[in-house]
């Protein structure tokens, strides 16, 4: 059955998608070329990483699935792919100039390495966003919705990367003041599975090379969403986000011990106890107390409205948490985790998905 219009919000739009070559800008960019949230008219895949641009053409361009036929044509009519770094103002407004919407994906986002290198981390992930707002803020163009993307980390943050994505937050937050063009929102998710640089591809190196297995402490706990869930987060936001927004789903969480249990199987591997690496939370907050009350349910999300009264849109009503949402009160049991692995395509570690 056709879908009504109103459930297809970018038919005919022009989708910026920045980092569109990294792990969630692929799966965005896949699931937009599929047609649910209507057919775009063009999709520009904008990413400084020239050698990730020719690789995600090759792999659109030989898709073995089911859909390959809507999938090739869509990709030979609409991807649009640009070489740009978000750090470069002048890059970031010639594609602005022709969108209309925008996912700002581009991010540096391994934890040890924005420890080690904090200016670079401050370049990307705060000047990118700024450079996004500033070209919006004091250009005319068509863009009239800006989605940046966050991270569990940037609540009550401890380390770099977290600080500098709470910053980005507050820049796109503020964006929406004395701005009626363009609506600036977040969303803010947990550990991506098969993200690159997650822990879950590195369990499955390890455990390919016949281990160890490396975890930090058994009791680590981590919030787990599949790059599908992170997609359908970023469309939640597109289709019922307000100014100041910032869109958090419901996820379950699982303990690093047990990730590792559920990937090693009935296979005979050591487990290695290393220690919390240099920035690393034992826990994971995706909304603190200090936000709690003004959060308010949507489905199967939870939506934290701006701290900014003049963004904020009045008081809410009733709010949905009495305390923090954190990964320490969402643990499931090992059965359930590898119920998340397996649909992440990563419970037979033999055959494991690349992203």
């Amino acid at each position: 059955m056709r879908q009504p219009r109103l459930n297809r919000p970018l038919a005919g739009k022009r989708v910026l998608v920045t980092g569109g070559t990294g792990s969630l800008g692929r799966a965005v960019v896949r699931r937009l070329l599929g047609g649910e949230m209507g057919k775009p008219d063009k999709i520009i895949v904008f990413s400084r990483d020239e050698g990730k641009h020719h690789q995600m053409k090759l792999d659109f361009k030989h898709q073995l699935v089911a859909t390959d036929d809507i999938f090739y044509h869509n990709f030979e009519e609409l991807l649009d792919f640009r070489v740009g770094d978000v750090r470069d103002r002048h890059a970031v407004l010639r594609v602005l100039r022709e969108a209309d919407l925008v996912i700002h994906a581009a991010a540096l986002k391994q934890v040890p390495s924005c420890e080690y290198f904090p200016n670079e981390a401050v370049l990307t992930n705060i000047v990118g966003a700024q450079n996004i707002v500033s070209g919006l803020r004091e250009n005319d163009t068509p863009v009239r919705m800006a989605i940046a993307i966050s991270t569990d980390k940037a609540c009550k943050p401890i380390n770099v990367m977290g600080m500098t994505k709470a910053i980005q937050e507050r820049i796109f937050v503020e964006a929406n003041l004395g701005n009626s063009r363009t609506r600036f929102s977040c969303v803010r998710y947990g550990n991506v599975v098969a993200s690159r640089g997650s822990v879950v591809p590195l369990f499955a190196e390890q455990i390919r090379a016949g281990g160890p297995v490396t975890i930090t402490i058994p009791e680590m706990t981590r919030f787990l969403i599949t790059l599908d869930g992170a997609v359908d987060t970023v469309f939640a936001a597109i289709r019922q986000a307000q100014p100041g927004d910032t869109f958090v789903p419901r996820l379950p969480s699982a303990t690093v011990e047990n990730i590792a249990r559920a990937m090693i199987g009935d296979r005979k591997m050591a487990m290695k106890v290393i220690g919390i690496r240099p920035g690393e939370k034992i826990h994971e907050i995706m909304v603190s107390d200090e936000e709690a009350y003004r959060t308010e349910e949507a489905g199967d999300y939870y939506v934290i409205r701006s701290t900014l009264p003049e963004v904020a849109r009045g008081p809410v009503k009733s709010s949905a948490l009495r305390g923090e949402y954190s990964s320490a009160d969402a643990v499931v049991g090992l059965e359930e985790t590898k119920a998340i692995l397996r649909r992440a395509g990563y419970l037979d570690e033999s055959t494991p998905q690349r992203h």
